[in-house]
């Protein structure tokens, strides 16, 4: 059974209505797209409770003065039973004021949608791929793939709420010399598994104890059989066995953040397939690969360098400043060259592609981006939408100065030594806190701090005062009834206002691909719900719980329950679990 329709779409329907009813009458021409109309609430509240632009999207494709458009869709707006007023402000948005019984019929809503409450069907089951994480596989999660981790996965879950069908992948960067350096490393300790001694960790490689257990598994599979071969032996099997390894220790750290991917893709499996070679002669075919020397380094050349023919991606064509190796001089693929062919790879399994980056490689993106262009979009062909999300990377403090801590990593703080530290929730809300290319500080004192200005804690808060609330009427006899809730008043209209904007807040963060607008949304809302708490300190008569008032104290306690449902709802995307108390 489908969710009921909730009130801002259905005045969007409404809006649709209206321009139909225009375009019968002859006012409007018929077949005009509304697809960019939109209905929102008014960026100044005493303009109304809803706007639309319409008139504005509508006025040019029909030959209309806007506000001329704006006053005879007024008359039929009007028309809605619920509506209070309508006004035409500036050039033509059109402002609507609704009667309290439509805020009252959103709450019920609410109420019967519950979990279901502000799913969207905007996606139209398109396919989006979001890569993710992708951190190299030479050891455990650390605290800089954190960020760019929790910001993929809460895309994710957005996007399908949204009525997107979502891949979650893993791009394994295991073709390329970090991976070699991680069998030589994995080789020091094996040998110290037979009882070699091994001494400081050699120079150039990982000294993580991570790789301790890594020896020792090797150990009791080969005994001494490699202990003294020549590297030539034993390297590809090391690598291949190392990698494995890591992966699974990648997989149980990101499972502390409650994240798991669908697919992980192997850039060696790529590779051994030919598909970069699949892709080189599909972009040669259509001219955008050709043989030529690159441009010599800008500034005093460098004593070994000399102009060598390599072929080129024609990246200029989409916007890069110059075009882009796709082999090196030595025969091998060059990064771009493997990710060109990854991308070509993911583009046949998706409809849309979301990368999630960390800002070093913002350097990267022109020519990625022109290179997927390329791939999707020849002989005529819109090419396949694909964004690229650069993650900022974070700092970390303690007692107002950077933290630094190493258990098992060698130099880096670990994401499982962090979860440890302060929990699951915390690190993903914090995460999504700011813009995900804004810097971020993750204290960990302020991050369980117990004030309004640890957006966890509040959010938590609220959600955790209302399950209270809830357990103390229950003792008093009393629990949520939707039968009277036109007792509700000012103060209890405003804050449904305020939780009938989440499945609008679903939809913009969807289509923006920006999940910590949901965060930044349920910080509003926590602090409307405490707000209005606080009024029953000074007033008493204005509690949820009024044993004398039973009526309405159950449509106060109606309240509150569906103010903690839109609060389990947007932690729910988030990744987040909602406090019952704290």
């Amino acid at each position: 059974m489908s969710a009921p329709k909730t009130l801002f779409a259905a005045f969007a329907d409404h809006v649709t209505a209206a321009t139909a009813e225009l375009a019968r009458a002859g006012v409007l021409p018929q077949g005009l797209d509304t697809g960019n109309v939109t209905v929102e609430p008014p960026r100044d509240p005493a303009h109304g409770d809803l706007a639309t632009n319409a008139a504005m999207v509508l006025a040019k494709p029909a030959k209309m003065n806007p506000r001329a458009l704006a006053e005879a869709l007024s008359v039929e707006l009007a028309k809605i039973p619920g509506v209070a007023g309508v006004s035409v402000a500036g050039p033509g948005f059109i402002n609507l004021k609704l009667d309290d019984a439509l805020w009252i019929e959103e709450l019920r809503t609410i109420g019967t949608a519950a979990a279901d409450y502000g799913r969207s069907s905007m996606g139209g089951g398109k396919t989006v791929n979001i890569e993710y994480v992708s951190a190299n596989p030479t050891g455990p999660m650390h605290m800089g793939h954190c960020r760019g981790a929790v910001v993929g996965d809460a895309l994710a879950t957005l996007l399908e709420f949204a009525g997107n069908t979502v891949i979650r992948e893993y791009y394994v960067n295991d073709a390329g010399a970090q991976v070699d350096v991680l069998a030589r490393s994995a080789h020091v300790r094996y040998r110290e598994a037979l009882g070699f001694e091994v001494g400081a960790i050699p120079e150039g490689l990982y000294p993580g104890e991570y790789l301790i257990p890594v020896g020792q598994q090797l150990a009791a599979e080969f005994g001494d059989k490699y202990a003294a071969a020549p590297e030539a032996e034993w390297l590809v099997l090391f690598r291949t066995r190392a990698v494995a390894a890591m992966l699974v220790m990648i997989r149980a750290d990101l499972a502390l953040l409650g994240i798991h991917h669908d697919l992980f893709s192997s850039e060696a499996e790529l590779q051994a397939a030919g598909k970069p070679e699949l892709a080189e002669k599909w972009l040669r075919a259509h001219d955008l690969v050709y043989d030529g020397v690159l441009e010599a380094p800008k500034g005093k050349l460098l004593d070994d360098w000399e102009p060598v023919a390599l072929p080129l991606f024609r990246s200029t064509r989409f916007g890069d400043d110059q075009d882009r190796p796709i082999k090196k001089s030595d025969g091998n693929w060059t990064y771009f060259g493997a990710d060109l062919a990854y991308h070509f790879q993911k583009a046949e399994t998706a409809d849309e592609l979301v990368d999630i980056w960390g800002a070093d490689h913002a350097g990267t993106v022109k020519r990625i981006k022109a290179a997927v262009a390329a791939l999707t979009g020849a002989e005529g062909a819109t090419p396949k939408s694909f964004e690229v999300k650069l993650v900022q990377m974070v700092q970390l403090m303690k007692g107002g100065q950077p933290f630094k801590m190493s258990k098992r990593s060698g130099n880096f703080v670990t994401l499982a030594d962090v979860v440890e530290m302060v929990g699951k929730d915390v690190v993903r809300f914090t995460m999504l806190s700011r813009k995900p290319d804004a810097q971020m500080d993750f204290d960990f004192d302020k991050v369980v701090e117990a004030s309004k200005d640890n957006p966890v804690f509040y959010v938590q808060y609220c959600h955790a005062r209302i399950c209270s609330t809830m357990r103390k009427a229950a003792a008093e006899g009393l629990g949520p009834d939707a039968a009277d809730l036109d007792l509700l008043g000012e103060e209890e209209v405003a804050l449904i206002r305020m939780a009938a904007q989440f499945p609008r807040q679903v939809e913009a963060a969807a289509q923006a691909r920006e999940p910590h607008r949901i965060a930044f949304y349920l910080y509003e809302l926590a602090g409307a719900f405490h707000g209005y708490w606080n009024i029953g300190n000074d007033r008493p008569e204005k509690r949820f719980i009024l044993t004398r008032d039973g009526k309405t104290s159950s449509a106060r306690l109606f309240l509150a329950a569906q103010i903690g449902q839109v609060v389990r709802n947007g932690l729910a995307l988030l990744g987040v679990e909602a406090a019952q108390e704290l």
